[in-house]
């Protein structure tokens, strides 16, 4: 895990530039900073690198790292690389470093761009071939981690983060008004439905893509692997838990690979519950974790965070969140994250990875995309009913629904499943009051909710929307910012290719039973994890009440909230006052406000 950042175009960036946005790297990379400059006439290229060390940490393995006349720059784990190592080297490569970055440039020599098909991981690289004289730049199938860009009549930019672009290109970028106006109405699930960033005329480059860059400067982009969903009808259940158990234990088996030790990030759920449970019991793995804990009871996760602690008996690291020094806080870390964060759960996950890090860890997993896999939102249950309504047990669906998940169940479009036998493309729920919050802001913005069309399955559908498009490269983006800013590595074993195709060749009616969503992923993990947390159904995450973090009757908040500010050119100021008032906030008002303030923070730091 590092930072990158680099440059093919007519001149070569100058050298103080090139020393600030190292400078600005060393939170990805605090163990090594390092660049290298190639000057042609035709073509002129910077790479610049950041190294966290994490597998092999000889110097040797520093970069920018060549063989031949490639060059590459990399951010991120080839999970597999032991396995692909072997192969080559039965053909006779021999190999100078024990890291998966030699293993990567060679796979690029001996196969070019075709050599992403072979790895398992995740990745944002890029390979001056000087012998082709253009630029190669990847990013991973699931988009963990990141890539932006920029253009201009001289060349092309690239980097882990929007501030090195920054520094880079000498350019002070103009904010992206109509984003911003995205982001307050619709909320975070619209913001990967574009192509636009928070800034004017930064990009980035989507999830399992490939660019090439030559002396023309005109960037050719291909998508390299596309997302299918191809069910097994014929599949019995059996045969999909045992899948779904092998897949899941082999994805663990090579993101446990490192020449540092691993933390684990421990909600009440059952995602990252069984992780922590397979590392430990089918591993032997000594797993240390880290939870978050809210005193607002809505979010507090205790009693099952510390079933799995006990089953397991592993060192365990409780954080609780307090409403201290908030706007000072959450001000830092809009400045790191070059944006809005996109919700307060992630003002919450900056506690954990701040604490893994002070604990000494480089490495957290996480059970990110474990919902968009096996069902785990509460719209899936209903998408589930609808799909499901002319088979025979129907009525025992319904029940289970009525008996285990109705009550629990805030949103007021997902209360009712009949309304999808109706309108099976009712998506109010997604963009919940948008036409409210577009009243609340100075400009004209409405803009319709869309899905991309994957496969005919509406459960399906909604699922791998949420996993290219919505809810997941959100986290994703975040996750990464969170824990770069401390020097943490994130690993996320449920994007892993071969159980996301598995996953998505079983049957949808096998994926929710007696009232439990992930039924599959609940009994592969049987005998493994405890279950308290196994059996439990309600779903919670990583979380908090903005409540719980502001006191909006205090004068001292609401002058800070409500002074004079660039927001209010965007956002209507009595409005805001006034839903501010409201007790007790309904959820959907609450995030609004917590936009606004992201908002307000962010728009200041960019006057």
């Amino acid at each position: 895990m590092c930072g990158i950042a680099g440059y093919i175009g007519k001149q070569i960036p100058n050298e103080s530039m090139i020393a600030e946005t190292l400078r600005l790297m060393r939170n990805r990379g605090p163990d090594h900073q390092g660049y290298v400059l190639f000057k042609d006439n035709s073509v002129n290229v910077a790479l610049l690198h950041a190294r966290l060390k994490i597998i092999d940490l000889d110097e040797r393995s520093n970069q920018p790292f060549s063989i031949g006349d490639s060059t590459v720059i990399y951010n991120g784990e080839i999970y597999n690389y032991i396995e692909l190592r072997e192969k080559l080297e039965k053909k006779g490569i021999i190999f100078h470093t024990k890291s998966d970055t030699e293993v990567l440039l060679q796979y690029y020599i001996n196969f070019g761009e075709r050599c992403v098909d072979f790895f398992e991981g995740m990745w944002a690289f890029a390979v001056y071939d000087k012998n082709k004289k253009h630029l190669f730049i990847s990013r991973d199938r699931f988009a963990e981690k990141p890539v932006f860009y920029c253009q201009s009549p001289d060349g092309f930019f690239f980097a882990s983060e929007v501030k090195f672009l920054q520094e880079l290109t000498g350019r002070k970028f103009d904010v992206n008004v109509s984003h911003i106006a995205r982001y307050l109405v619709n909320g975070y699930k619209s913001l990967y439905k574009t192509e636009e960033t928070f800034f004017k005329d930064i990009h980035e480059i989507p999830y399992s893509t490939n660019a090439v860059i030559d002396s023309r400067l005109k960037p050719k982009f291909y998508r390299y692997w596309q997302p299918q969903c191809e069910i097994n009808e014929n599949m019995k259940l059996e045969e999909a838990i045992e899948g779904v158990r092998q897949r899941l234990l082999e994805s663990m088996r090579i993101r446990l690979r490192s020449d540092v030790p691993l933390a684990f990030c421990l909600s009440g759920g059952i995602d990252s519950a069984s992780l922590t449970s397979i590392a430990s019991k089918e591993f032997g793995y000594n797993v240390a974790t880290f939870s978050i804990i809210d005193k607002d009871e809505r979010y507090n996760e205790y009693d099952n965070i510390m079933a799995t602690v006990n089953d397991l008996g592993c060192e365990h690291t409780l954080i609780e969140i307090s409403p201290d020094n908030f706007f000072e806080r959450l001000e830092t870390l809009i400045g790191y994250h070059d944006s809005p964060l996109s919700t307060i759960s992630y003002y919450v996950h900056s506690f954990l990875s701040e604490a893994i890090s002070k604990s000494g860890y480089r490495v957290a997993v996480s059970g990110t995309a474990a919902d968009e896999l096996f069902t785990g939102y509460y719209d899936h249950f209903n998408l589930h009913l609808y799909e499901v309504q002319k088979q025979p047990d129907f009525d025992k669906y319904l029940n289970d629904w009525n008996r285990h998940i109705s009550d629990i169940v805030r949103n007021p479009y997902l209360q009712n499943p009949k309304l999808y036998f109706k309108d099976p493309d009712i998506r109010k729920h997604i963009y919940l009051n948008n036409d409210l919050f577009a009243g609340c802001i100075n400009i004209e913005f409405m803009e319709q909710f869309d899905e991309t069309q994957y496969c005919s399955s509406l459960l399906r559908n909604r699922m791998m929307n949420e996993l290219f498009h919505e809810a997941i490269p959100v986290i994703l983006h975040e996750d990464d910012l969170n824990s770069m800013r401390y020097s943490v590595e994130n690993r996320s074993p449920f994007l892993d290719l071969p159980l996301f195709e598995f996953a998505y060749s079983i049957p949808s009616r096998y994926l929710i039973s007696n009232g439990f969503g992930k039924f599959i992923l609940r009994e592969a993990v049987k005998g493994i994890l405890n279950e308290k947390v196994r059996q439990d159904r309600k779903k919670i995450g990583f979380n908090a009440s903005i409540n719980s973090l502001i006191d909006f009757n205090n004068q001292e908040s609401r002058n800070y909230l409500l002074g004079e500010s660039p927001v209010f050119d965007i956002v209507n100021k009595k409005k805001v006052s006034d839903m501010m008032r409201i007790n007790p906030m309904p959820n959907s008002y609450s995030k609004f406000i917590f936009n606004f303030i992201n908002t307000k923070i962010f728009l200041e730091k960019n006057r």
